[in-house]
């Protein structure tokens, strides 16, 4: 069995390779039960934040078939002991015979893994030459889709705003020294903290925060731009207003998630602003070509990308971690 640390799980994945790989497995589907949510109440006794296990499956049958679940748990008062809230492995196994293949540290996984379904989605989406990007938030999630993005279209200029300006000046400086070397070609990244001048300025702009209020407005956004939200996640988050889902064309990486879960669908339906016929595709179909992305040529339309991940993408990236 072999085991893969979060420094090797992030050395053996390479983006273009990944997001290759994921509409390659988009396109030909796998089993993907629905996720499974389990309550861990108050674990350090009463009154301690309710806990959480999440189990994630999916599987591929035939000969060279695979089965991966990953666990991750999610205990709110970590924080208090200096620990991650957050911890995930992942467990891959043979399709044919069940034996155990690796162990992976999910959390890095992860972390590769949304950034690369973002990239996938923008090459179907977003402009072929947009240059200019703007990332909203200042997490973990922030550098990869930084990276990613600029790997998938010729960016030339990141803009960065997140709430704690000396968070995104800090990542800022960060990426003006490294992602020159990791692209090979000039980019310039800044903070900035005038989010609606940002949002109006940027070709393709990026989200990945915890926020229950819209960030992203409807009359900040001008023709030929793509929108890629990845955080907000529950029902109750959300990164745009309803008039940014009204004026754009609408896509999710699955429909099963992104129509229960992420609050920047679920609530313009719940209200009508959008109704699910509204929702144009997913990543299956527009990896099978049942649903069209931005056609050549189309300077005008705004296209709105919500993903709140799936397992497959998950058994993607851990198929290619091991080969690689």
């Amino acid at each position: 069995m072999k085991i893969l640390s979060a420094a090797e799980v992030d050395a053996a994945l390479d983006d273009l390779a990944l997001i290759d790989r994921l509409d390659a497995l988009f396109r030909a589907g796998c089993e993907m039960p629905t996720r499974h949510h389990h309550p861990i109440r108050e674990p350090l006794g009463p009154g301690s934040a309710d806990a959480m296990l999440l189990l994630m499956p999916a599987w591929t049958r035939g000969p060279s078939g695979r089965i991966g679940v990953k666990v991750v748990t999610v205990f709110p008062d970590n924080g208090k002991r200096s620990l991650p809230s957050i911890y995930g492995q992942y467990l891959l196994l043979d399709g044919t015979t069940g034996a155990t293949l690796a162990l992976l540290d999910g959390t890095m996984l992860t972390k590769r893994r949304t950034a690369c379904a973002s990239g996938l989605a923008s090459r179907y989406l977003s402009r072929a030459d947009a240059s200019r990007l703007l990332m909203v938030g200042t997490g973990a999630l922030a550098p990869e889709l930084i990276r990613v993005h600029a790997k998938v279209r010729p960016i030339h200029d990141v803009a960065i705003w997140g709430r704690t300006p000396a968070h995104a000046e800090a990542l800022a400086a960060r990426l003006t020294v490294s992602l020159p070397k990791m692209l090979g070609r000039q980019i310039a990244v800044r903070a900035v903290t005038d989010r609606q001048a940002a949002v109006a300025d940027a070709d393709i702009i990026s989200c990945a925060t915890l926020s229950k209020e819209a960030l992203v407005e409807g009359d900040w956004l001008r023709e030929g731009q793509h929108l890629d939200l990845v955080g907000a996640y529950t029902p109750q988050m959300r990164e745009t207003d309803d008039r940014a889902v009204w004026r754009a064309r609408v896509y999710v990486d699955t429909r099963a998630g992104a129509l229960k879960e992420g609050g920047d669908i679920v609530q313009p339906l719940a209200n009508d602003t959008i109704d699910e016929d509204d929702v144009i595709g997913d990543l299956f179909e527009l990896a099978r070509g049942q649903q069209t992305g931005r056609l050549p040529g189309d300077a005008a339309s705004i296209t709105l990308f919500k993903s709140v991940g799936a397992a497959l993408e998950d058994l993607a990236a851990a198929e290619l971690a091991i080969e690689a």
